[in-house]
């Protein structure tokens, strides 16, 4: 320890011209002057105790009149130190002090750099600036510090330079002007931290930047003094976040007087039927202090709200006035349901005693209509959910897709049109029934289930291009729904508007073991973007729904496959009959023309059905052609 501080205090300048040239030329002179002698000041050993490692001072030559193992290990250091000052910051790696500005020595107001040099030392400049760290780092200590290749290339890996060889092999390059050695070059005051010229920096902008400054304390001290006045100010105790601007629009979006509310009989002469009609009902919808919480808690959620929202609906506060929907209790919680055109949100508090924190849902509901817009989740609590339905349905029943041959069951109603509590099978561990909502109104029947978010899906059946509601279709439409549910948790929170299943072809099995079903099931999204849709076989069936589920034999969700814009579909299987052989089995939709497999198992059949012998665990690719000869190739 004794050593290293005698070597820094004789040879600072030195190491501090070291550090200097080794030091990045984009952080510019004055602040590499400063960093510098910074790097310099604390290159000590931590603690009075700290030795020295032996076998480091005797490989390590000394310079001129220095003593070799202090001055080689604070060389070493100051070195490390400049080549951690030029590594990039990184998202993922946790920054190096010295990549920052230093802390001490710091100078205000002026601008420190070395005296110029001639136009020799401007181009070696220069060219030291092309250089990388590591390789300034070798010209320097192959220069001014007088070490042959092997010191070097020991003093650069104690530094921690990776491949000290490249260092000095990109020093090579460097020569200096005829007649001027690299001794006398990096000697120059050019590149002497310690001799330095002084300018002050920019007098206007530091003018400018102290009236700003002043303006913003000021702003500070009237926001701080307005925000803890009593009334309409922000009071530690709501879950709202406090104010950040004070306009006029955002003003009348929060203020509960200007919430939009629909009359009770306006969606009978409305164009439209969708949420944008629906009445405001509830207990609750006069009581301006709940509607103006629930305003303030959407508009700038605190760190306590639990807030949620499904993907591609924006979070942000209404852009406007929005319009009340529902306020009321339900079961230990007070809810308030928004809507502002394009999103339906959700406000929840814990009621009088009960615990919690407030919960904010958004959902995306643009292009919503009649079929989409029958119901909207109220309640959520105990593994049981309620709904508020639309002001056209007559009726609601729970039904259990699991069950296709039982009655659906009548569901009780509120004056205000929130039903009974109904078994929610978004967080059910076990696929042993599915419950679903049919809603009754208009002529029509309707059924929706819970995926976990405050809008419910719709589930339909029959080809994309023509699809309809499951409690019209026919007597098969509930049977391969029965096999289909316990796979829409695939589908869960992901913004799903409806689900469609499609029996596009039946197959005739080998052996004489029956006729299976392929399935495709498609989730549309409110986003447009991002639906799921899913192969299945459904071999015949041997028991109850529950024991025999349809097997998803291929997946996607990017594929258009099975939807409107192209309701064309070809999957396959590895299939085992029960004699125990294993066959390919291959289908696709009516307009598929021929199929072929290709890789493990090679064939091809006329039509849209193949079956071809094959063995346990083989890879098959499959693909297809249409009537005008086009190829189709297999979902996956």
């Amino acid at each position: 320890m004794e050593q290293a501080e005698a070597a820094l205090v004789e040879h600072y300048p030195r190491l501090v011209r070291i550090a200097y040239l080794v030091l990045p030329p984009s952080l510019g002179r004055n602040r590499r002057v400063l960093t510098a002698h910074w790097i310099v000041q604390r290159s000590l050993p931590r603690g009075r105790a700290a030795r020295l490692p032996q076998a480091r001072e005797a490989r390590v030559p000394a310079p001129r009149g220095t003593a070799a193992p202090g001055y080689a290990f604070v060389r070493g250091r100051v070195l490390r130190q400049a080549l951690d000052a030029g590594l990039p910051l990184m998202r993922r790696a946790w920054p190096r002090r010295v990549q920052f500005p230093p802390l001490l020595p710091q100078v205000r107001g002026l601008r420190l750099f070395p005296r110029s040099g001639g136009a020799d030392e401007l181009a070696l400049d220069q060219r030291l600036s092309a250089l990388p760290g590591a390789a300034r780092a070798a010209y320097v200590l192959r220069a001014l510090e007088g070490l042959a290749d092997a010191a070097v290339r020991q003093v650069l890996t104690g530094a921690g330079v990776a491949d000290p060889h490249a260092a000095l092999a990109a020093a090579d390059g460097l020569r200096t002007p005829e007649g001027r050695t690299a001794v006398d070059l990096l000697e120059s005051p050019e590149f002497d931290p310690c001799s330095l010229q002084a300018r002050p920096t920019d007098l206007m902008r530091r003018r400018r930047h102290a009236k700003a400054a002043l303006a913003a304390a000021a702003a500070v001290l009237v926001s701080g003094t307005l925000l803890s006045l009593p009334g309409e100010g922000w009071a530690p105790a709501e879950a709202a976040a406090p104010l950040y601007a004070r306009h006029p629009a955002a003003e009348a979006a929060l203020d509960p007087a200007r919430l939009q509310r629909i009359g009770a009989q306006t969606w009978r002469s409305s164009s439209r039927t969708d949420f944008s009609v629906w009445p405001a009902r509830g207990s609750l919808t006069g009581d301006r202090e709940l509607l103006r919480r629930a305003l303030a808690v959407w508009a700038r959620p605190g760190a306590a709200v639990q807030v949620s929202a499904t993907p591609g609906t924006p979070p942000g506060p209404p852009m406007g006035a929005p319009q009340l929907l529902f306020a009321g209790d339900v079961g230990r919680t007070r809810v308030v349901l928004f809507h502002d055109g394009l999103r339906v949100v959700r406000y929840a508090e814990p009621d009088g005693g009960a615990s919690g924190a407030p919960a904010l849902d958004l959902a995306r509901t643009d292009s919503a209509d009649a079929p989409t817009a029958g119901a909207l989740l109220v309640g959520r609590g105990g593994g049981e959910v309620r709904y508020l339905t639309a002001p056209w349905v007559s009726g609601a029943s729970a039904r259990d897709l699991l069950d296709p041959d039982a009655e659906p069951r009548t569901l009780g109603r509120d004056a205000h049109g929130v039903t009974d509590a109904l078994p929610s099978p978004a967080g059910a561990r076990e696929c042993r029934s599915w419950p679903a909502l049919e809603l009754a109104g208009g002529g029509s029947r309707r059924l929706v289930t819970d995926l976990g978010e405050i809008v419910p899906a719709r589930l339909t059946w029959g080809p994309p291009r023509s699809a309809g509601d499951v409690p019209g279709a026919p007597e098969e439409a509930r049977t391969v729904w029965a096999r289909t549910a316990c796979l829409l948790p695939t589908m869960r929170s992901n913004g799903v508007r409806e689900v469609n299943a499609w029996r596009y072809t039946r197959q005739w099995l080998p052996e004489g073991d029956g006729r299976a079903a392929w399935v495709c099931t498609r989730a549309e999204t409110w986003r447009g973007t991002g639906g799921r849709v899913l192969a299945q076989f459904q071999p015949p069936q041997s028991g109850p729904p529950v024991q025999s589920p349809g097997v998803v034999v291929a997946r996607s969700e990017v594929a258009p496959a099975c939807g409107p814009r192209d309701p064309r579909v070809l999957a396959g299987v590895l299939w085992k009959s029960r004699t125990g052989r294993w066959y390919v089995l291959a289908a696709g939709s009516e307009d598929v023309a021929s199929v072929r497999t290709s890789g493990g198992v090679t064939g091809s059949a006329v039509g849209n059905h193949l079956v071809l012998p094959a063995r346990q665990g083989v890879r098959v690719e499959l693909d297809g052609r249409l009537a005008d000869g086009a190829r189709m190739r297999a979902l996956r």
